[in-house]
């Protein structure tokens, strides 16, 4: 657990607008940990502002999906620069876009963003996991846990503490769409079950349930491998 990935859902940083108090907490749990030696490799997702990027340039003439999936991969660089900002003394000083470059690391944070078309930073995450050759990926969401199907859909939804990646890509299929809220996207699944990795998926509003995760205490959340 010295070295740890981050897919920090672009959710957590803008809901509505820019969520300062998330930010804040957030900051100040990882920092807690960088202080005990711990590194970490934080992807940003792009979230409501991607969305409604999306849906606007979508009313105003027809996009195709790389177009779309581009609005969404500028929309995660616009929020790791933000995360950037408030890591400035601590961490790599640059936003890292292309997850397969070897990289000289010399802090204990590394910021990094959507990189090309066709899937979501969820992927990207996986090829960082892959090139540091970490095999445990946190994914931050706004859900407890993984749930059986939609809970803000069916009220009956159950919650999955654990589950294999077969059985987890039948939930989510196998097609990326840009846009798409999933809790892990379905080829950054494929390929995080091909590299063998872990991935957690943990509530980022909870902030004491993550450091549980990080200290190695049981934790609320869902474990894929």
């Amino acid at each position: 657990m010295n070295k740890t990935i981050i897919s920090l859902g672009g959710s957590l940083i803008v809901p509505d607008e820019i969520d300062t108090v998330f930010l804040k907490k957030f900051r100040e749990l990882v920092l807690s940990h960088v202080k005990k030696g711990k590194s970490f490799f934080i992807i940003c997702g792009g979230g409501k502002i991607t969305r409604e990027y999306q849906e606007a340039s979508s009313e105003i003439t027809k996009l195709t999906r790389e177009d779309l999936d581009w609005l969404g991969i500028h929309s995660t660089r616009l929020n790791a620069h933000l995360l950037r900002t408030i890591f400035r003394k601590e961490s790599h000083p640059n936003i890292v876009k292309n997850p397969t470059k070897k990289i000289n690391l010399k802090k204990k944070i590394l910021i990094a963003a959507g990189w090309k078309p066709g899937c979501s930073t969820d992927y990207d995450a996986v090829l960082l996991a892959k090139n540091f050759r970490i095999k445990t990926i946190v994914n931050l969401t706004d859900i407890d846990y993984v749930y059986d199907k939609d809970p803000k859909k069916h009220k009956n939804a159950k919650p999955i503490k654990q589950i294999s990646w077969r059985k987890f890509r039948k939930i989510v299929g196998d097609r990326w769409d840009p846009g798409m809220n999933v809790p892990f996207d379905p080829v950054a699944s494929k390929e995080a079950e091909k590299a063998g990795l872990k991935v957690i998926i943990l509530n980022g509003n909870n902030s004491k349930n993550l450091d549980d995760f990080l200290n190695g205490n049981r934790f609320k959340g869902t474990i894929i491998k």
